[in-house]
């Protein structure tokens, strides 16, 4: 882990730069990869939190997470999760999970952490203790559930 570098920051603190590279990670991954077509860059990034593993060797993105507010407007989130292809298979994703959840507790201590995460990662989310809130649902035709970590 010492070759990764952890940032976060808020749309404040990024370069226009910095947000472009974050941009195309989530569409290379969440659009193009998964084959889903829709609108990635939503409204939630004007006031977002940006969890950012870069790699120290060439400054590159490896693994991000997006803070949000909840919908509820009481909880906090976090999503678009992704871990770059070629830096996979080397825990970041378990990483930059961890970070984005200490994040929330140093930023909005005492808020609920719920999150839509991809069915197919329920497992992974609960190994940090979060528990299933939802049946299944397709959300941009991708199975979905809703999760709020328990402490």
């Amino acid at each position: 882990m010492d070759r990764f570098k952890l940032e976060i920051k808020s749309n404040a603190d990024l370069s226009a730069l910095e947000m472009i590279k974050i941009m195309q990670e989530r569409v290379a991954v969440f659009v193009v990869e998964q084959d889903c077509p829709y609108q990635e860059i939503d409204d939630k990034d004007e006031d977002a939190w940006h969890v950012i593993l870069k790699d120290q060797k060439n400054d590159q993105v490896a693994a991000y997470a997006r803070v949000v507010r909840h919908d509820d407007g009481k909880s906090i989130s976090f999503g678009r999760v992704l871990v770059v292809k070629s830096y996979r298979q080397q825990q970041l994703g378990r990483a930059i999970v961890t970070a984005a959840i200490d994040h929330i507790h140093k930023q909005f201590p005492k808020r609920t952490v719920k999150i839509a995460a991809q069915n197919y990662l329920r497992n992974f989310y609960a190994s940090f203790g979060f528990k299933t809130q939802s049946d299944v649902y397709l959300e941009d035709g991708i199975p979905h559930i809703d999760m709020t970590l328990v402490e």
